[in-house]
């Protein structure tokens, strides 16, 4: 299987331009998808430099075990790390790596998991309703839409989907389960679709609305991340790759919604995921991070090719 089939990369150049690499340094991909970004930063070290990739995702690390060898012997210099990033910390303590040059995460979903109809992340094919990154997970998508309650559920479509029909979906799917229980994605987006103001009817070829899919899509985002943990490994990680870099090292992050950028925007400029500023007795933000130029976005040209990228914004630190 190609790394491209598997996800195309966002903003490859532009993201490991952005870790100014030192041949011999140590660096963290903590999303290695792909690995298209991956194989680019060992491209740029040279024989003592180190990388570390994660992904929890067995695909994506079966594709990156079969590319990452030069010639027919591994690459000494990359390890494959099968973690969520939230252990980021643990882990670079067990491979004695008290700190580091660079780290580079390209949040959200591999292309891979959207086009792989059995993993459920699509709303666009009928599948189990899933969306675990981790298969080893013990939580679905189903769990959660089938055992959580009214508030919980209004809560995860009001915060992590933004919908302002967030208390009325609670109250469907909560009604839908008392009489069966909803286990697979045509019967989420039957559900959904009366909630959103299109009738619940689907267009005769099966498809949905053009109009109810950019809310479809931020329901079943909802439920990704709350399935997923990403908030809150979002937040261990960025906190602990503060801890880590070492002063002059590079945090580099590409987020897809605005909850993601906005904590790693408040990260990079105030030091914590809330924003909290902290000042001297100067008035100065005392902050161990400054971004580093200003937001990219993916060009056009790269829009055009891969849609995915529409949405994503690039961001660039440095550790004082």
């Amino acid at each position: 299987m190609e790394a491209q089939v598997y996800h195309i990369p966002v903003m490859l150049q532009p993201s490991v331009d952005g870790l100014n690499i030192k041949p011999s340094g140590v660096y963290v991909d903590v999303t290695l998808g792909g690995g298209s970004h991956s194989r680019e930063i060992l491209s740029r070290l040279g024989n003592k430099g180190r990388l570390f990739s994660f992904d929890q995702d067995e695909d994506a690390l079966s594709l990156a075990i079969a590319a990452g060898t030069q010639g027919s012997e591994p690459d000494s210099r990359w390890t494959l790390v099968r973690s969520n990033f939230r252990y980021l910390k643990n882990w670079m303590r067990y491979y004695h790596v008290e700190a580091i040059d660079g780290l580079l995460a390209d949040l959200g979903v591999s292309s891979h998991h959207f086009d792989d109809a059995s993993r459920g992340f699509s709303f666009r094919t009928n599948a189990a309703l899933d969306m675990r990154m981790n298969k080893r997970a013990t939580q679905s998508a189903a769990d959660v839409v089938n055992t959580y309650s009214r508030e919980q559920l209004a809560s995860i479509f009001y915060v992590y989907g933004e919908l302002r029909q967030a208390r009325r979906i609670a109250d469907a799917i909560v009604k839908a389960r008392s009489q069966k229980e909803i286990r697979t994605t045509d019967e989420m987006v039957d559900l959904l679709l009366p909630m959103l103001g299109h009738g619940g009817d689907r267009r005769t070829d099966g498809d949905v609305p053009t109009t109810a899919k950019k809310e479809l899509a931020k329901a079943f985002q909802a439920l990704r991340i709350e399935v997923n943990q990403e908030m809150e490994a979002l937040r261990e990680m960025l906190n602990a790759a503060t801890e880590l870099l070492r002063p002059g090292g590079r945090l580099v992050v590409i987020s897809y919604h605005s909850l993601e950028d906005r904590m790693v925007k408040n990260l990079m400029r105030s030091g914590n995921v809330e924003g909290q500023v902290e000042q001297d007795i100067y008035g100065r933000v005392s902050s161990p991070l400054r971004p580093i130029g200003k937001p990219l976005t993916a060009s056009t040209d790269e829009q055009t090719s891969n849609p995915r990228s529409r949405s994503a914004i690039l961001r660039i630190a440095e550790k004082i």
